[in-house]
C-alpha cells in the first residue's frame, strides 16, 4: 500500500491501571453479560464463565469492549481490536508508572500493545 492508502489507518494505544475495589461485582457482572450474549455456545460459555470466576482480570477483559470507546466517534470504523488484563503490582510514586515521552507518543512497530496473560480479541476482527 501507498502512504496515502496507509494513512488513514490510526493505531490507538490506550493503557488502563484499574483498582479493583469489589471482585464479586466484577465478576458477577462478567456471568451477567455471559448470560445474555447468545452468540455463546455452551461449550464457550461454560469456560468463559470458569474464567471469570477464577480470575478477575479475565472477567475485567470479558467486560471491556473497545467498539464501546469508539462507536460514537464520527467518521470512523473500527478495523481491528485485540485487548489484555493481567493483574500487576501497582505503585503510584514508583518513577516507573510515571508517563515518558514513549506512553505519549512513541510509535512501536513491532509490538501490538498488549503485553497481558489474558488476551481476548472481538469476534470477526483478526489479531
Amino acid at each position: 500500500m501507498s502512504t496515502a492508502e496507509t494513512s488513514r489507518f490510526v493505531r490507538l494505544r490506550v493503557e488502563l491501571v484499574l483498582e479493583v475495589e469489589d471482585e464479586a461485582a466484577v465478576m458477577e457482572a462478567a456471568r451477567r453479560r455471559i448470560a445474555e450474549d447468545e452468540e455463546l455456545g455452551t461449550l464457550e460459555r461454560e469456560r468463559t464463565e470458569e474464567a471469570v470466576t477464577e480470575d478477575t482480570a479475565e472477567a475485567l477483559a470479558y467486560l471491556t469492549d473497545p467498539l464501546v470507546l469508539v462507536s460514537e466517534v464520527p467518521g470512523v470504523e473500527l478495523q481491528q481490536a485485540s485487548w489484555s488484563s493481567e493483574h500487576i503490582e501497582y505503585d503510584p510514586d514508583s518513577p516507573y508508572w510515571e508517563l515518558d515521552e514513549d506512553d505519549v507518543g512513541g510509535d512501536d512497530e513491532e509490538g501490538d500493545g498488549g503485553g497481558g496473560l489474558n488476551r481476548r480479541e472481538r469476534p470477526g476482527f483478526p489479531g
